[in-house]
């Protein structure tokens, strides 16, 4: 594997014991770097291979339908590492906790974890740093290119990161082997007895319309998209109308799919290369963009991540009069005077998703009907954190502040409200697509 993949960070010595793969950001068993890395160094070491992955009880901001969609892909990853005679240990509770604790019950001598940007792995690996004696290496298994790889710093846009993605994009794209079978160590049945039992349950009763999760499905779902949507990827995907985008983006967050064994099978299709292209640029430049912004960018979630352009226009606004203003639960339960966004927001609930056209269109309306851009971005990332399967992810982060602050875009004509944001109305999507269909589909 390409080295660039992996960094060690720190100087520790390594004994004899097991290797400890903690898994968090990527949770497959195929194509996934981090684990092949950990399962070479362990075959190289001859001793045994271990996964672990901590569920964190998170209920300010997780709903249960995203845990039960990571629970299923988890089993699926229990049962085919056991396939490979490699034990799948699940926590619950205090990430660091419990890591230390799986260290020094199986005397491990090496751990590697996923690279995350965002602020909770972070902690975690600074706060695990100062507490073990062995080494710990980071394996970027998330993004094609890895991210400190790509950029050494924040970009300003894709227009800057895609040069420079482009000119490593080939000794990336190597190709993904097969992971070895271990032996010679008994494997017990995984214990899911300390997972509370309202986190397998349908507590969030309205979302009925969901994929299924896991590996097999999330490849299921690549092959149907390829068949069925990629010729017209171009033409549908930014019509709320038409079931025109890739329907993956649940997998690729959880790790159930890998973009680069994705990006590989696109690449492989002979289709229209129109659509082709812009589904990579997706998938490859923007999706990359968001990882350098959260990566390089601690306050990814919040008014100061935004360029110093947009903060001082938002600011020249802020005291603008609102024609309506709403509260997050007005936002949350579908009550504004809009049609179209409470029709967003009915998907959201219902399906976990939301059309990314109309994401933006959603996100815009909470900064013009928000009493200040400051809540208008905290009610935006809460909303779409609890409630779509894809939420708690750079995309969401760096997608919320595009539309309501700029970020990675320009100045455009000043405006009440907005400054100099980009400014988006319903007169404007009914030129894009028939509204009147899309509020019928999801009013319900």
């Amino acid at each position: 594997m390409n080295p660039e993949r992996v960094r060690l960070l720190n100087s520790a010595h390594a004994g004899q014991g097991p290797v400890l793969y903690w898994m968090g950001r990527d949770q497959r068993v195929q194509h996934n770097w981090a684990l092949l890395f950990a399962a070479d160094i362990a075959k190289k070491k001859g001793v045994p291979l271990y996964v672990l992955f901590c569920i964190v009880p998170d209920y300010s901001v997780a709903s249960a339908t995203q845990y039960q969609f990571m629970i299923s892909g988890l089993k699926e990853v229990a049962h085919s590492l056991r396939n490979k005679g490699i034990p799948f240990i699940l926590k619950y509770g205090d990430a660091i906790a419990e890591v230390y604790r799986t260290i020094k019950e199986i005397e491990v001598s090496t751990l590697i974890m996923d690279f995350d940007p965002l602020r909770p792995r972070t902690l975690w690996k600074d706060s695990l740093l100062k507490k073990i004696n062995i080494p710990l290496y980071e394996v970027d298994a998330h993004n094609i290119v890895t991210c400190w790889k790509a950029s050494p710093k924040a970009e300003f846009g894709a227009y800057t990161l895609r040069p420079k993605i482009q000119q490593l994009l080939p000794a990336f794209m190597e190709p993904l082997p097969e992971l070895p079978v271990f032996s010679g160590i008994s494997i017990p049945d995984t214990d899911w007895s300390s997972i509370p039992s309202q986190l397998f349950s349908t507590a969030i009763s309205q979302q009925q319309d969901l994929p299924k999760a896991g590996e097999i499905a999330a490849v299921s779902a690549l092959n149907d998209f390829i068949e069925n949507r990629l010729p017209d990827y171009q033409e549908h995907r930014n019509d709320p109308c038409i079931e025109g985008q890739s329907g993956l983006s649940a997998y690729l967050h959880y790790g159930q799919l890998s973009a680069q064994y994705l990006a590989q099978c696109i690449q492989k299709t002979d289709v229209n290369p129109d659509s082709k292209s812009v589904f990579l640029e997706e998938l490859i430049i923007r999706r990359e963009l968001s990882d350098n912004f959260c990566y390089y960018n601690s306050n990814y979630d919040n008014i100061n991540g935004l360029p110093t352009w947009a903060r001082k226009s938002l600011e020249t606004h802020r005291k603008d009069e609102r024609s309506f203003v709403y509260t997050l639960a007005e936002w949350e339960s579908c009550k504004t005077h809009d049609e179209l966004w409470n029709a967003a927001q009915y998907q959201l609930l219902q399906t976990g998703k939301m059309h990314g056209y109309m994401r933006m269109y959603w996100a815009k309306k909470i900064l013009e009907w928000s009493k200040s851009p400051e809540h208008a971005i905290k009610y935006a990332i809460y909303l779409n954190d609890h409630y779509s399967l894809d939420g708690r992810d750079p995309n969401g982060y760096a997608g919320i502040l595009w539309s309501i602050g700029g970020l990675h875009d320009r100045a455009w004509g000043e405006r009440a409200v907005f400054g100099k944001i980009r400014y988006m109305n319903a007169e404007g999507c009914k030129r894009k697509f028939d509204v009147k269909k899309y509020i019928a589909r999801w009013k319900k």
